[in-house]
C-alpha cells in the first residue's frame, strides 16, 4: 500500500513510518498538520492516509476536517483516523456521505500491531472500521439531539436563553411568562433531556451543555 501519515508527534510519526516501511509498504509522506496532509494527498494519491484528530495550528479537529476534505475531493483514498480522542461531530460528517474505505481507531485501543496493519487494509479495500467506543460515543450523541427534538418550541427558547446565562427571573421577563411557567418549562426540559435530580450534577449546566454540543 501507499500511504501517507499526518501525525502532529514527530515521534509518533516517525514509529508510524517505520511501522509501515518495515513491513513493505510505502509511506510516500509523513506530514504534521492538515494543510500539509491535504497536499501530500494531492501529490501521492496513496490508497490511505493516516489521520490523528487534533493537529496545528489549534489542535482541535485539523485532522479530521482534513480527513473530510480528501474524502471529498479524493474519494478513492481511504482514510484511518488514528488518535486518543473522539470527535464525534466530525467523525459523523466523515462517515455520513459515504463510510465505505473509512476507519476511525482509538490509539490506546489497539493491543496488537497486526491488527492495525489488518485495518489499514481492509480500510484501503474499501471497508470500513471503526472502534466500538467510537460508535457508542456517537451513538450517545446521536441520542442527544433525538431528546433535543422533542422539545417544544417555547422549551427550546427558554433552553437557549438559559444557554445564554440567564435567570429564570430573567427569561420570565423576557418572554413575558410568570416565573411558575419559567419553572415548569425548566422542569420539562430537564425530564427531556434525561437529567434527574443529583446531588452531585447541576442539570441547568447540564442541560445547557447537551444543547451546545447539538
Amino acid at each position: 500500500m501507499r500511504v501517507v501519515v499526518a501525525e502532529d508527534s514527530a515521534v509518533l510519526r516517525a514509529g508510524l513510518t517505520l511501522l509501515l516501511t518495515t513491513r513493505g509498504h510505502e509511506v510516500a509522506a509523513a506530514v504534521g498538520d492538515g494543510t500539509a496532509l491535504r497536499a501530500a494527498v494531492d501529490e501521492h494519491r496513496p490508497d490511505v492516509a493516516v489521520v490523528d484528530v487534533r493537529m496545528p495550528p489549534t489542535h482541535t479537529d485539523e485532522g479530521l476536517r482534513a480527513a473530510i476534505d480528501i474524502r471529498r475531493d479524493h474519494p478513492g483514498v481511504g482514510v484511518l483516523v488514528f488518535s486518543q480522542y473522539v470527535e464525534t461531530r466530525s467523525a459523523t460528517l466523515l462517515l455520513a456521505e459515504d463510510s465505505r474505505g473509512v476507519g476511525y481507531l482509538l490509539k490506546e485501543r489497539v493491543a496488537d500491531v497486526g491488527d492495525f496493519l489488518a485495518a489499514l487494509s481492509r480500510i484501503a479495500a474499501g471497508e470500513t472500521v471503526l472502534d466500538p467506543e467510537v460508535v457508542t460515543r456517537m451513538m450517545a450523541t446521536g441520542r442527544r439531539a433525538d431528546a433535543l427534538d422533542t422539545l417544544t418550541p417555547r422549551e427550546r427558547e427558554v433552553l437557549v436563553m438559559m444557554a445564554d446565562g440567564r435567570s429564570n427571573g430573567a427569561i420570565a421577563e423576557a418572554l413575558f411568562l410568570s416565573y411558575g411557567s419559567v419553572e415548569k418549562h425548566v422542569t420539562h426540559i430537564f425530564t427531556k433531556l434525561g437529567l434527574p435530580p443529583s446531588q452531585s450534577d447541576h442539570r441547568r449546566v447540564l442541560a445547557v451543555l447537551r444543547y451546545l454540543e447539538s
